[in-house]
């Protein structure tokens, strides 16, 4: 693993980025004092999250779906029952 400057990492970013990608990751320092580390992604230990709308089609929502309950809630929060 190598470590790098910030001002080398400016200059190199790319090249960088390919190397990580990989396998080869590397440190990023400034001033002699570690910073952070750069990996590669492993997409079998970190799987994409899911698309929102992934379902659509399969459900249906109510149309009183932002008023189901109401008057539950307000009786609850109103009287403590």
């Amino acid at each position: 693993m190598i470590t790098v400057n910030l001002e080398y990492v400016q200059d190199h970013l790319a090249e960088l980025i390919d190397k990580a990608a990989q396998g080869d990751s590397f440190i990023i320092e400034r001033g002699g004092k570690p910073l952070v580390k750069v990996t590669g992604w492993d997409s079998a230990t970190h799987p994409t999250a899911k698309r929102t709308g992934f379902m659509r089609g399969q459900i249906q929502v109510p149309d009183d779906f932002d008023t189901m309950g109401s008057e539950e809630i307000v009786r609850l929060f109103e009287h403590g029952e």
